[in-house]
């Protein structure tokens, strides 16, 4: 099944001017949030090899990553967002320098909506609203 075989898209739009590390540690948390808020029903079954051996499951469709360019396209992309009741998982500079969850929401929770310094956002949304979100936005290479 390919990306347009799902009634919803899922996405993860990073900021291209960050570390590799950055990037990666920023996509990983922003799918565990699109993954608890999608749900049972969009995480697969458990996979198992040839031996037996079984793995943790997947979320069932892709996931598809796009780059910023900078800190006013995502928020360009959060307010499109916004606009169309799309829910969004956000990662903020900030919070490179926390070491736990609870200390990730008081990072966010002390800036301003306007002030955040995002560094990435995800979504999962019908496509009609993900695609106005993520319009203009070039897959990350």
């Amino acid at each position: 099944m390919g990306v347009t075989d799902f009634d919803t898209k899922a996405a993860v739009v990073v900021r291209d001017d960050l570390a590799v590390w950055e990037r990666l540690n920023v996509c990983a948390f922003l799918v565990s949030g699109v993954a608890a808020a999608a749900g049972a029903e969009a995480i697969g079954a458990r996979y198992e090899d040839a031996d037996g051996r079984t793995y943790l499951p997947l979320l069932v469709q892709p996931v598809l990553v796009f780059a910023a360019p900078d800190v006013d396209k995502l928020r360009t992309v959060r307010d499109r967002a916004q606009q169309r009741g799309v829910p969004l998982a956000i990662y903020t500079r900030e919070m490179f320098a926390t070491g736990h969850d609870a200390a990730n929401r008081a990072a966010v929770r002390a800036v301003a909506t306007c002030d955040l310094d995002l560094v990435g956002v995800a979504l999962r949304a019908p496509h009609r609203d993900a695609d106005a979100v993520l319009r203009g936005l070039a897959r990350h290479s």
